[in-house]
């Protein structure tokens, strides 16, 4: 019997085949933390007694939640970062340079690599053919120390794309739309394995707003194999070096196959206060919602063909005077991207507030928290209830193109009315 990606990419690090339910003790390529569960990760690194890092330059801490720090105490968080990596000669991204999964992206996870971290959503570089997941504090600690963790391997759910995206339609849409297919548990410790014919035609971005979407149907990972568009994206940033083509076998065992045919989908949009409550836009009594605040950005859509897109619809038009319009970067080198090619300026004529590279609103701690009975539209990867520091708050999660519709009429809005 063949191998899944999964199976693949573990057995790659365990030394040994491994099959889909199995455990087995894999090595590390890469860790991160981030600054708001890195401090108990470190805690739990200190209590183990082993004294140094397996991979210190291969340890990687991100400041991206709260940056810049609103407070004292997430402040002294940073110092005590800062303070380990200087200690123990792990890598430090600082305020500023952006989201973890986005430098993640740019510099260092590879096609064949292992990565976890100590933040969900680290399954964004499953869009190299990298076997990458979040893991609790506790188990990354264990991971900094020893080079090395467990795993189940996971069982294969395989996800063949078929078609061509609208034009009014994006990978979000398309990931969103499976979510609620699927629902919150539908994947629940499982791989979603993407194929097919029509992932020729998704880029590494494209494929990135995907797999950093997975865990919202429960998914262990999400892998797209390595091939001419990894390739082509690597070179770009000078890592060409590190491509190698994996792809799954033809006669790999899945515990289920979907089709998802793209050129079917239209604009989607998840209502709070759950990510699979998904619908088209113009189902229910979602469209013409009054809408306080939008974001475009984060880890999920903060790239730069998302901004793209969303310049397009807002390119010589205003925001509504009732709806406040955050941009969020999702690393240092979008934003001199989007200044280098003028469409930062679309944005600032639009009346945006642009934030500091990182995580922004989406985490709640500053840049954006809602006040009570407001209700924000964005292009982030959840929306349960008080993400975004106010449990009185209601998030509504869409494309960057329904983001900008939305930002210009002030209201829940169809994108396809401005293409």
């Amino acid at each position: 019997m063949g191998q899944t990606l999964a199976e693949k990419l573990l057995s790659l690090h365990a030394g040994h085949p491994v099959v889909a339910g199995e455990y087995t003790l894999a090595r590390v390529d890469w860790v991160l933390m981030q600054d708001g569960t890195g401090p108990l990760a470190v805690r739990q690194f200190n209590a183990l007694g082993r004294g140094s890092l397996a991979l210190a330059e291969r340890t990687i801490v991100f400041l991206d939640h709260a940056a810049p720090s609103p407070g004292r105490a997430l402040s002294n968080d940073h110092v005590f970062l800062r303070e380990f990596c200087r200690k123990h000669g792990a890598v430090l991204s600082d305020v500023g340079d952006g989201v973890c999964h986005q430098i993640m992206a740019e510099r260092y996870v590879s096609p064949g690599d292992l990565l976890v971290g100590a933040d969900s959503h680290t399954c964004t570089g499953g869009a190299f053919c990298a076997f990458a997941t979040g893991m609790g504090s506790t188990d990354i600690a264990v991971a900094m120390t020893l080079g090395k963790t467990w795993f189940r391997v996971p069982e294969s759910i395989r996800v063949n794309l078929q078609g061509s995206l609208p034009r009014s339609v994006t990978a979000k849409d398309a990931i969103l739309f499976l979510i609620g297919q699927l629902g919150a548990d539908g994947a629940t410790y499982q791989a979603l394995e993407f194929g097919g014919e029509a992932i020729e035609r998704l880029g590494m971005e494209e494929r990135l707003t995907i797999s950093n979407m997975v865990v919202e149907a429960g998914a262990k990972c999400g892998l797209f194999p390595s091939d001419e568009v990894t390739r082509r994206y690597l070179e770009d940033r000078g890592r060409g070096n590190t491509f190698q083509p994996i792809a799954p076998d033809k006669d790999a065992d899945y515990v289920r196959e979907i089709l998802l045919d793209l050129s079917s989908l239209n604009p989607q949009i998840a209502c709070p206060h759950t990510v699979d409550n998904v619908s088209q836009i113009t189902q229910g009594n979602v469209l013409g919602t009054p809408i306080q605040q939008v974001v475009i950005g984060t880890c999920t859509n903060g790239r730069l063909s998302d901004f793209m897109q969303a310049a397009k619809i807002l390119k010589g038009r205003k925001r509504h005077p009732g709806t406040r319009l955050l941009i969020v970067p999702s690393s240092r080198r979008v934003l001199k991207d989007m200044v280098a090619n003028g469409i930062l300026e679309t944005f600032i004529d639009a009346g945006a507030t642009v934030v500091t590279p990182g995580c922004g609103p989406c985490v709640g701690v500053h840049a954006g928290v809602l006040g009570d009975g407001e209700r924000c539209l964005s292009t982030q990867n959840r929306n349960f209830r008080g993400r975004m520091g106010n449990p009185k708050g209601e998030i509504y999660l869409a494309s960057p193109l329904t983001a900008a519709a939305t930002a210009v009429e002030g209201r829940i809005a169809d994108p396809r009315a401005y293409l």
